[in-house]
């Protein structure tokens, strides 16, 4: 079972289309890739190739 994060301030934006965009400290909190291709993935979860890139 995955453990509950509290959303705090600074964890998420609303984009203009109203949707909650979680930012790389939610991400890095969270302690995880979910491997949704996440625009401010910390992990370098790439979505078009379905692996983690290096971090460099």
């Amino acid at each position: 079972m995955k453990k509950y994060v509290p959303i705090e301030e600074g964890d998420y934006y609303l984009t203009p289309e109203g949707y909650r965009c979680f930012t790389e400290q939610y991400h890095l909190k969270r302690g995880y890739c979910c491997e949704s291709g996440c625009r401010h993935c910390p992990y370098g979860f790439n979505s078009k190739t379905n692996n983690k890139d290096s971090i460099q």
